[in-house]
């Protein structure tokens, strides 16, 4: 009996939600409070403890990134907010924006306690004009009421918090990307190492954080690790947010712990298929993440580890659904597009690979594919993506995965569709 109670959108549907006065109704800033009275490496502790890990979409250990920032350092250190979201069929950030901004201000105010930051960012998609403006109030109340500023809440601890917008680009979701364009660079991603955590605002130790993991935050204060723990899976506890689109009866964003099957999400979260069509294939993790058939789909659990198994990833947990109906080929033509078009252009794999990709496919589309043109499909995503084994790992030839952003999902979509690929060649050119 699934006995789970929504923990980050548990009062979303209020009045006035969003504000100061409410948010502090339902306890909110409790958190904020008791961390001013801890060292800050104890609320390092207390977040590693609690197996947190990234909602952005690389899933690290949130405590263990925390814990990376050197205690040595003479440099001031930074805390990002990272709400560009940007990945096709992701769409929870902005909801937690628009109805409990301070609940992420809250999760922000403590990161950067704990990390020993005294100015921290928020780095917004450009497109999300709306929530800019509802977090410029969010953060205004703040200042007002002694929650942000000098000597918070009569500690000793000041915080300040700028809000920048970003300009719609795709590659500034990638951390080291964001951190050129805050620096009001081309959002071209660095070589890593050094870290962020090492050498990233300014040359300065910075953590970058998804604004659904700063929105744990004050929940892992509040009623302790053990509790986080026991949501889900030991090795990636917590609520997740799932973002349900594509051919599915009730498309939003839907709280349920880690581990849920995606069965369950589709069937009983979601209401299943419209006109009862036959479920074809699912992106369980954003465009960017390698597709799974019919089959693998009703047999697999959504957390980090059971995805992996399945040669996916969970990603940022945006599930794009597909019936029968679905052309595979034209699908897959149509995220080629959006990643050449959104490749920054540094890295010659993946600059030339997407275009090559996407003129293989218009051809093969408009009747002119040729029998190697599978081979060659899989020869370029190769050459974009490096090897792709997940029982070890990744092996990019590209700075940042945005290569292997669009080698995963294309790869995968014309293997296990090869079928769909095939039925374009013109029929005296067909191969079996």
């Amino acid at each position: 009996m699934n006995t789970f109670k929504p923990v980050l959108t548990e009062h979303i549907g209020q009045p006035d939600c969003h504000t100061l006065s409410f948010y502090k109704s339902v306890g909110g800033y409790t958190a904020l409070e008791k961390i001013l009275k801890m060292k800050p490496e104890d609320v390092t502790q207390e977040v590693k403890d609690s197996n947190l890990r990234g909602r952005g979409g690389a899933g690290f250990s949130t405590g263990v990134k925390w814990g990376f920032i050197p205690k040595d350092s003479n440099k001031p250190k930074y805390l990002i907010n990272n709400a560009d979201e940007s990945e096709p069929g992701t769409f929870k950030d902005r909801l937690l924006m628009n109805k409990a901004p301070h609940q992420m201000l809250e999760g922000m105010i403590i990161a950067a306690y704990a990390i020993g930051c005294h100015t921290s960012f928020i780095y917004i998609r450009g497109e999300f004009y709306k929530e800019y403006k509802i977090l410029e109030k969010t953060i205004a109340e703040a200042y007002e009421n002694n929650i942000l500023g000098q000597n918070i809440l009569g500690s000793n601890y000041n915080l300040d918090i700028v809000i920048h917008r970003g300009a719609g680009a795709y590659i500034c979701g990638e951390e080291t990307g964001l951190i050129e364009s805050l620096e009001g660079k081309r959002g071209w991603p660095r070589i890593k190492p050094p870290f962020p955590a090492i050498e990233g605002y300014l040359q300065s130790p910075t953590i970058v954080n998804n604004v659904e993991t700063l929105s744990c935050i004050p929940h892992i204060i509040n009623r302790g690790s053990s509790w986080f723990k026991s949501i889900g899976p030991e090795k990636g506890p917590g609520p997740r947010l799932f973002c349900i689109s594509g051919c599915i009866n009730k498309p939003g964003v839907y709280e349920e712990p880690m581990g849920i099957s995606l069965k369950e999400l589709i069937y009983e979260k979601a209401g299943g298929i419209p006109d009862d069509k036959q479920l074809k294939a699912v992106f369980p993790g954003g465009s960017s993440s390698a597709i799974l058939t019919a089959e693998e789909a009703l047999d697999v659990k959504m957390d980090f580890e059971d995805l992996v198994e399945k040669k996916s990833m969970l990603g940022s947990a945006g599930v794009i659904v597909m019936d029968e109906t679905v052309d595979m080929v034209q699908a897959c033509l149509n995220i080629a597009r959006f990643y050449a078009h959104e490749s920054c252009g540094q890295c010659t794999p993946c600059r030339e690979g997407t275009v090559w990709l996407v003129k293989m496919l218009t051809r093969l589309v408009n009747g002119g594919g040729k029998p190697n043109d599978i081979d060659m499909l899989f020869e370029i995503t190769d050459n974009i993506g490096g090897l792709i084994d997940f029982s070890k790992g990744s092996y990019g030839k590209t700075i940042c995965p945005f290569g292997e952003a669009v080698a995963w999902p294309v790869r995968s979509l014309v293997e296990k569709f090869k079928a769909e690929f095939l039925e374009y060649l013109p029929e005296e050119k067909a191969v079996a």
